[in-house]
Parts: structure tokens; sequence; C-alpha cells
């Protein structure tokens, strides 16, 4: 039997669950380029920063429990990009191959084009990242380039895999 997944907006209590998926994904992954993890506080200041910004923050849940999130984000913080956005998504590791990270990603794109937003970037830390490149893939993304061994982390060089989504009418008209 599968248990049903549940997309809803991000909420301020989810932030200690929020921490900890992102805790254990800078900490043993290779997602994320931060090297030490953010406490409970400054992922609140994020998250309110982001919606004060105008851009969706979505979680998943899973058995009653947040099972990941997902954000859009500014790509570039200058003007021109104001219509760009770069999507994150975190999987709680109990919580990975059942379906919540494309439920998260597909709601996601949906409230990025209701923003107004034209372009989704996902910026994918490691090309070893197979399962976020076939998540991306798989939900309209293509790729638009790779930037080899610019991060370093956890003993090794990592590069970063970008791709590219159109939103609504994406550069086909004037936003």
């Amino acid at each position: 039997m599968s248990l049903s997944i549940t997309i809803r907006p991000v909420t301020p209590e989810d932030m200690r669950e929020i921490t900890a998926i992102y805790a254990h994904a800078v900490t043993y992954g290779t997602a994320s380029f931060e090297l030490e993890p953010p406490n409970e506080t400054e992922m609140d200041a994020r998250r309110r920063a982001l919606e004060n910004g105008g851009f969706p923050y979505l979680v998943a849940e899973l058995a009653g429990r947040v099972a990941g999130y997902a954000y859009a984000g500014p790509y570039r913080t200058r003007p021109a990009y104001r219509y760009t956005v770069e999507d994150s998504v975190y999987i709680h590791p109990d919580a990975h191959r059942q379906g919540v990270g494309r439920r998260l990603l597909a709601g996601l794109i949906a409230k990025a084009e209701a923003g107004g937003f034209r372009q989704m970037i996902a910026v994918i830390g490691d090309s070893g990242q197979t399962s976020s490149i076939a998540l991306h893939r798989a939900l309209g993304f293509a790729p638009a380039g790779t930037f080899t061994n610019i991060g370093y982390k956890h003993g090794r060089w990592l590069d970063t895999v970008l791709m590219q989504r159109a939103l609504g009418d994406g550069a086909g008209t004037p936003p």
C-alpha cells in the first residue's frame, strides 16, 4: 500500500524538520556546497526572505511527517533576472525513491508559473547526482551546461550541472 503525499505551503512550524533535512544534506551529501549546516534561526530567516520576495516554498508530508521541501528563489539578484528562479529540492533520507521529489518539483513549477516567473534553473551540485538530474529531466528540464571541478567538499572536487525549463510562455512573450 502506498502512502499519500501531501504538498502544501511551508509554515514556520515546519522549520525544525526542514533544518534537520538540510543539515543531513549538507553534512553527508553534495547537493549543497555549504560546508556547515545552518541552525534553525538562519533557516527560518531564509524562509522569510523567500516568502517576502514572493517566491514559492513548499513542503511534502508523508505519514504525517515533513518528508521534504522545495523552494524557488532568485537565480541572480540583478533586475534583468527577475523572471528567472532557481529551484531547490531536499528530501528526508527515509523518503527517497517514494515520489516525494517529483511531487514537490511539479508543485513548485506550477506555483512559479502562477507567480509570473518565466524560467527555472536547476543548479545541481555534483554530476554524480543522477537521481536529481533524472528528476529534473522527467519534469521538462534540459541540460544547459556543466561547470567542472568548481566546488571542493568531502575531500573531492565537484561539478555543478545546470538545467533549465521554461515556465508558462517562457521567452515567447514579454513578461
